[in-house]
């Protein structure tokens, strides 16, 4: 474990969900409950943090992987499946190299997590890779600004950012990568995070279909 994992890696972790708790009031747990009304059969989630989303899954989600590689956000997280009636299976590895046969699950889901990663095309194809032909990714996620002048406050702050929010890339254009790789883009809402920082206020989330 290195330095910064060790140090603000564990304080992050620790006031992750007292830092979130106004944006989920204002609208962004709503956002993840109808989004994830949408989950069905074999079920993994790529960096599932602390488990916020781990009660908002809908009974025929009949198996759930919580994948998370952080060891301060996996220890949270063991503790929320712990004290909860959901069973779930916690995997402890990087979203770019995930330890499951191909073609294994049925739904994926991101909330808040495409940004951290180190490769996101690597992670989205291996996402592609373990779901089913003409399985389902469920996504929320904070992209790039589509005004100028938005993007271009996101390209300034993006290495203080990225130190204080634990790796959070806030000008990263997911949408982009989700429309280069292997799944079909369905219907996407654009929208505002409700009470964060102007750069991670953009907003997308929808769905995408593993391409048959």
């Amino acid at each position: 474990m290195g330095l910064y994992e060790a140090t603000w890696g564990r304080a992050f972790a620790a006031t992750y969900d007292r830092g979130l708790k106004a944006t989920e009031e204002a609208g962004l747990g709503q956002m993840r409950a109808e989004l994830l009304a949408g989950a069905a059969g074999g079920t993994i989630e790529l960096g599932a943090g602390t488990g916020v989303n781990l009660d908002l899954y809908p009974e025929a989600v009949s198996e759930l992987a919580l994948v998370e590689p952080g060891p301060h956000m996996a220890k949270r997280l063991r503790a929320r499946v712990a004290a909860s009636s959901r069973e779930a299976q916690i995997i402890e590895a990087p979203a770019e190299r995930l330890p499951f046969e191909s073609a294994g699950f049925d739904t994926a889901v991101t909330t808040l997590v495409l940004c951290t990663v180190p490769d996101p095309v690597a992670a989205v194809a291996e996402l592609s890779r373990v779901l089913r032909p003409g399985g389902k990714l469920l996504f929320i996620e904070h992209v790039r600004a589509e005004d100028a002048g938005g993007a271009a406050w996101q390209d300034r702050l993006e290495l203080p950012w990225r130190f204080f929010a634990d790796g959070c890339h806030c000008n990263r254009d997911t949408l982009a990568t989700l429309a280069a790789s292997s799944f079909e883009i369905g219907e996407v809402e654009r929208g505002r995070t409700p009470k964060a920082p102007p750069i991670v206020r953009p907003l997308i989330r929808g769905s995408a279909r593993l391409k048959i």
